[in-house]
């Protein structure tokens, strides 16, 4: 089949490339230069399966509060009369229940251990440089009753086969020796030794380049402006995308089957076909800092327990990311937020980069309320979905990539998710 993949961040190039190797003609659009130029290009790069529990949760409604109004608060809720905001803010409550909870979290689980299975495949096979490291992933903590209400998550995550250790202070500092200097602050940390960490952008670039040499067709500063249709009822399908090229001209573009993975913004893209997806863009922020002293940056990738922040070395480089704004869609940087990611990471690693220019950028997340992505078919015999990763999108793009290939193809993925069952998520 002639499959059109709308979307070049890791989610739209992995499907490229697992629909390429199971012999459908392939076709990429993307309003960018490039791949990985929006949500994949600066991100947190941590492969994080023990960490895929999702945001919506018991305890989660409480915090929220706890923040409102703090400009540099991990999560920050922007009031606008914008209705889908609204919407999205109560089924984000919703989706706190604790039932609901432990049935997104398997969701999560299953789909993350499926793709980091998938990455790894696919890295013996094909020849991708993104400057990954197989360390593990270690969370700390300096507040105890965090410490001690992490316990049940890590005991949670290790039942479902995904081993995260609770571990005392010195073991972190043992694990992660960049923090000893704050061992005295440390209460304790949880490590998953089988969690690793690489760049995102270089390997969706890397990998649009090896799928282009298997003969995927890659048209960038193309924009998609709508989906034309045909046929009504179950006879409904997708005749074409329309696009505006790089020279200003409109072309339809047709073809059998066709994916979405344009991010947050396959919600108002696919709106007018009456596909209503509960996707809301929230703003991640990160800086990327030049390392001066090797021996000081950590090689383990760290979250922070209290600003929820993540520290991943990157080659001679720190990218720390992290902090959720829910606003609009836009990504504009805020100076306090920014401030935060800089002086958090001077506080834990003085001596260990040059922090007087640092590299800031921010991206909007695909979120969903439940956390879950929409993979699977959408309503129109032709139209498929791959999309709503929300702050997993590296940690779950190679397996839903591999698995929305399987569907394209009329299979069916070796993965425990639940594609498309419940309509909308």
């Amino acid at each position: 089949m002639k499959v059109i993949v709308l979307g070049a961040g890791i989610t739209g190039v992995a499907s490229a490339w697992f629909l390429r190797q199971a012999g459908h003609e392939v076709t990429v659009i993307e309003r960018r230069p490039g791949p990985a130029q929006e949500t994949s290009f600066a991100n947190g790069s941590q492969i994080s399966v023990s960490h895929s529990e999702p945001w919506s949760n018991p305890s989660a409604p409480r915090k929220v509060l706890q923040w409102l109004g703090e400009e540099d608060a991990p999560l920050l809720y922007r009031f606008h009369g914008n209705v889908r905001q609204w919407k999205w803010g109560l089924r984000f409550l919703l989706e706190c229940l604790p039932r609901r909870t432990a049935r997104n979290t398997r969701q999560c689980l299953a789909l993350a251990d499926f793709s980091q299975r998938t990455l790894r495949e696919l890295r013996q096979t094909v020849d991708v440089k993104y400057d990954y490291l197989m360390r593990g992933i270690m969370h700390f903590y300096t507040d105890l009753q965090d410490f001690n209400a992490s316990k049940a998550g890590a005991t949670l995550m290790t039942s479902l086969g995904c081993l995260r250790q609770s571990i005392d202070a010195d073991e972190v500092v043992r694990i992660e020796p960049a923090l000893s200097p704050i061992r005295d602050k440390l209460v304790g940390g949880d490590f998953t030794p089988g969690d690793e960490h690489g760049d995102a952008r270089q390997f969706s670039i890397a990998l649009a380049e090896r799928a282009k040499a298997e003969g995927v067709h890659f048209l960038f500063n193309t924009s998609a402006t709508r989906l034309l249709t045909e046929g009504t009822g179950t006879a409904a399908r997708i005749a074409a995308v329309e696009t505006i090229l790089p020279t200003g001209d409109f072309v339809a573009q047709s073809a059998d089957a066709f994916v979405i993975s344009m991010g947050s913004f396959s919600a108002p893209f696919l709106k007018p076909l009456g596909i209503d997806l509960m996707i809301y863009p929230t703003k991640g922020y990160s800086a990327t800092y030049p390392v001066i002293a090797p021996d000081r940056v950590p090689s383990v990738s760290l979250i922070d327990s209290a600003y929820k922040l993540v520290f991943s070395r990157l080659g001679n480089t720190l990218r720390v990311a992290g902090t959720a704004e829910i606003s609009d869609y836009h990504r504009q940087l805020d100076t306090a937020r920014c401030e935060l990611l800089t002086r958090r990471t001077r506080e834990l690693f003085p001596d260990a980069c040059d922090y007087s220019q640092p590299n800031y950028w921010s991206g909007m997340r695909p979120m969903t309320p439940s956390n879950v992505p929409y993979i699977g078919r959408a309503k129109y015999s032709n139209l498929y979905l791959n999309t709503g990763h929300g702050t997993l999108g590296w940690t779950m793009g190679c397996g839903s990539g591999r698995a929305i290939a399987h569907i394209v193809s009329g299979g069916q993925p070796e993965v425990a998710f639940d594609f498309m069952d419940t309509w909308p998520r």
